[in-house]
């Protein structure tokens, strides 16, 4: 368990802190409005009234114990450029940032933060995607251009062996697991064989996981 300290309580800012808690860990809530921060009270390990453009205000607020700051004010550019360079001077080392403009990105990108996040973007790319290919579940970028997708088996792909996919990318795709109810088989063959509603994990190129996706349906 962490504890991670969450800088503007937005719809993104309580949305990142509710997950947090769902996955165990604990929350400090922070925003400079008295009526949003009372709101989560309850809900957060903590909510905090605190004007975060102010170094010594932010002092108070222990930060060192944060496993990250996230700093997730919305429109406002002067106020999070302001908090960021705040908590540079109290040595907080992991920040996080969300960036609502390509400028706010470029100006935070300057001050050497751990990431930046755009929230509208990502979805939209994750949307586009599941669009494009809507057998997969899910996919993660892992850095090099390579990702890991979560594919559903369907009823086309019932009983067929691993090779059936991988074999049209010529090594390129890896198998990494398959989960099958509550087993889960990690040492797959390419004459393994999957079932319908299996979960199958890729891993690849994003030309080369393109190339499989018509057999994926």
């Amino acid at each position: 368990m962490a504890h991670f300290t969450v800088i503007g309580l937005g719809r993104f800012g309580v949305a990142t802190s509710l997950e947090l808690i769902n996955l165990g860990h604990t929350v400090t809530g922070v925003d400079r409005n008295p009526k949003i921060a009372e709101l989560y009270v309850e809900e957060l390990t903590q909510s905090i009234i605190c004007d975060v453009t102010d170094e010594h205000a932010l002092r108070e607020l222990e930060l060192a114990a944060s496993s990250a700051v996230l700093v997730a004010i919305g429109e406002d550019l002067e106020s999070s450029l302001l908090c960021i360079l705040a908590l540079k001077n109290l040595g907080v080392k992991e920040i996080w940032v969300k960036a609502s403009s390509r400028a706010h990105h470029t100006i935070v990108s300057k001050l050497g933060v751990a990431r930046i996040i755009h929230p509208e973007e990502e979805m939209g790319v994750r949307i586009a995607q599941a669009l494009n290919y809507p057998m997969v579940n899910n996919y993660l970028a892992i850095g090099n251009g390579l990702y890991v997708v979560d594919i559903e088996v369907t009823s086309g792909l019932h009983h067929q062996p691993v090779s059936t996919l991988l074999d049209k990318a010529q090594g390129k795709v890896e198998a990494i697991l398959v989960k099958r109810g509550r087993e889960t088989f990690t040492q797959l063959t390419h004459d393994f064989l999957l079932q319908e509603n299996d979960t199958f994990l890729l891993c690849g190129s994003r030309e080369a996981l393109e190339q499989i996706a018509p057999r994926l349906v």
